[in-house]
C-alpha cells in the first residue's frame, strides 16, 4: 500500500520550521496538554479512591465507575467527530475544558458540604468522560494545523508520547502521595488545576485555523459511516484498530483489578500503589524517549510488533508474583514497566500511522472511530475487570486477564501493520472514495 502526503495546502504550507523546537505555538499546546496530563493521572486514582475510601465501593460499583468514566467513548465518539469535523477544534477544545475543570473542582466541594454520594461521583465522572471525548476527538485532529508539515508528525507524537509517558510516571506518585495527605476528593482540585493551565495554553496560540470546508448537504449518519468506512475498509487502520481495542481493554482491566487487589487482599496503602505505577511508568517515559531512534534504525512493523507484545505479555507477571511482600512489588513494578515501555513505542508508531494516511478532511472522524473502538475497549475492560473480581477474586481474575491479553498476540503477528518497513502516505481524498 503505497501512498504520498497530502496536497499542500494553507495550512501545511512549505513555511513550516524545520524542527518542532522552533514552533511556538505547538509547544505551548504541548505544555498545556502535558500539564493536563498529569492532572488526569492524578484524578485516575483519585476517583476509584474516593469511592471505595469515602463510600465503601464494592468491586463492581469500581469496575462501574471506570466504565463509566470512558463509556462515552463508546456511545459519542463517532457522533463528536462528525461535528467537530464541521468546527474549528480550538473552541471545541477551550469549552470542553471548562467544563472538566468545573466539575472536578466541585467534587470536593460537594464533599465538605455532605452532599457528595457514590451516584453524584458515577454522574461527575461520567459527565468529565463526555467532556473528554470531545477534547480528545479534537485535539487529534488540530495537532496536524500546528505542525503543518507531515514530515514531524512523528517528531509530534514522540512529542506528546513522552508528554503521556511522563505524566505516567509522575502522576500515579502525585495522585497517593496527594490522596494520603489530604484525602481522595480534596486530590481531584489537582486535575481541576491542570485543566485551567491548558485552558491559558489554548488562549495564548495564535496559528490560524481555518474553518472547515463548506459542504452542500451534511447528512449526520453518511459522515457516521465514512468515518468508520475510511477505518474499517482500510487493511492498516482497521488493525490497528481492532488491536488497539484489545490492548485497550487488557490495560484497563488490569490496571482496575490491581487497583482493587492491592487495596483488598494486599492491603498496600494509596501511596505504595501510587509509586507502583508511577515508578513502572518510567518504562512509558523510555519508550517514547527512544521510540523515533529506533524507527529510525528498524523496520517500522517490527518495532511495532515487539512493542506490541511486550504490552500484551507485560500483564502475565502481576498473577505469578509470589513471595515477601518487596519481591511482590518488584514483579508488579516490573509487569507494569513493561507494559508502559511498549504503549511508549506502539503508540508513537499508531498515532503517526493514523495522521499519515488520512488526509484533514476527515481526520476528525477518523479520530472518532479510533476513540469509540480504542476507549470503548478500555470502558468494558473497566466493567468486566469489577464483575470478573467479584466472581472469582482478584489474583483469580488477574489470571484471567493475562491470558486473554497474551492469546492477542497471535492476531498481532498476522497483523498487516507487523510487515510495514516505513511510514505510508496518501493523497488527500474524498471521503466516498475507498482508500
Amino acid at each position: 500500500m503505497t501512498r504520498t502526503s497530502a496536497a499542500p495546502t494553507a495550512v501545511d504550507a512549505p513555511t513550516a520550521p524545520r524542527s518542532l523546537r522552533h514552533n511556538g505555538d505547538f509547544l505551548r499546546f504541548w505544555l498545556g496538554e502535558t500539564v493536563s496530563l498529569l492532572g488526569t493521572q492524578v484524578t485516575n486514582l483519585a476517583l476509584p479512591l474516593t469511592a471505595i475510601g469515602a463510600f465503601g465501593a464494592s468491586d463492581e460499583q469500581v469496575g462501574l465507575l471506570r466504565f463509566l468514566q470512558l463509556v462515552p467513548y463508546l456511545g459519542l465518539a463517532l457522533v463528536i467527530g462528525v461535528w467537530a469535523d464541521r468546527h474549528r477544534r480550538r473552541p471545541v477544545m477551550l469549552a470542553a475544558n471548562l467544563v472538566r475543570l468545573v466539575l472536578l473542582g466541585l467534587v470536593p466541594l460537594l464533599y465538605w458540604w455532605h452532599a457528595l454520594n457514590l451516584p453524584v461521583l458515577m454522574v461527575i465522572a461520567c459527565t468529565v468522560g463526555i467532556a473528554s471525548v470531545v477534547f480528545d476527538v479534537s485535539w487529534m485532529s488540530y495537532v496536524p494545523v500546528l505542525v503543518r508539515s507531515p514530515e514531524h508528525y512523528v517528531e509530534a507524537s514522540a512529542k506528546m508520547g513522552t508528554s503521556s509517558s511522563a505524566a505516567d510516571v509522575a502522576g500515579p506518585g502525585l495522585a497517593g502521595v496527594l490522596v494520603s495527605a489530604v484525602g481522595a476528593p480534596v486530590a481531584l482540585l489537582v486535575d481541576a488545576c491542570s485543566y485551567a493551565a491548558s485552558l491559558v495554553s489554548l488562549l495564548l496560540i495564535r496559528t490560524a485555523e481555518p474553518h472547515p470546508e463548506p459542504a452542500a448537504e451534511r447528512h449526520l449518519w453518511r459522515e457516521l459511516k465514512d468515518g468508520m468506512g475510511w477505518v474499517m475498509r482500510d487493511r492498516v487502520l482497521r488493525s490497528l484498530a481492532l488491536i488497539g481495542f484489545c490492548c485497550n481493554f487488557s490495560m484497563i482491566t488490569v490496571w482496575t483489578m490491581f487497583l482493587l487487589y492491592g487495596h483488598t487482599d494486599l492491603h498496600l496503602d494509596s501511596a505504595t500503589i501510587g509509586a507502583v505505577f508511577s515508578t513502572a511508568s518510567v518504562g512509558g517515559l523510555i519508550g517514547a524517549l527512544v521510540s523515533r531512534r529506533v524507527i529510525a534504525r528498524f523496520p517500522l512493523g517490527r518495532v511495532y510488533l515487539v512493542a506490541q507484545s511486550a504490552l500484551l505479555l507485560g500483564p502475565g507477571l502481576i498473577p505469578a508474583a509470589t513471595g515477601p511482600r518487596p519481591v511482590m512489588i518488584g514483579m508488579f513494578v516490573l509487569s507494569f514497566f513493561t507494559t508502559y515501555l511498549g504503549l511508549g513505542v506502539a503508540g508513537v508508531i499508531i498515532v503517526s500511522l493514523r495522521q499519515a494516511v488520512t488526509p484533514q478532511s476527515m481526520m476528525g472522524r477518523m479520530t472518532a472511530a479510533f476513540r469509540m473502538l480504542l476507549f470503548g475497549g478500555g470502558s468494558l475492560g473497566g466493567l468486566s475487570a469489577g464483575l470478573l473480581t467479584g466472581q472469582l477474586g482478584a489474583r483469580g481474575a488477574l489470571t484471567v486477564a493475562a491470558t486473554g491479553s497474551a492469546a492477542v498476540v497471535m492476531a498481532l503477528m498476522l497483523s498487516p501493520v507487523s510487515r510495514l518497513r516505513a511510514l505510508p502516505t496518501v493523497p488527500e481524498r474524498t471521503t466516498g472514495q475507498q482508500p
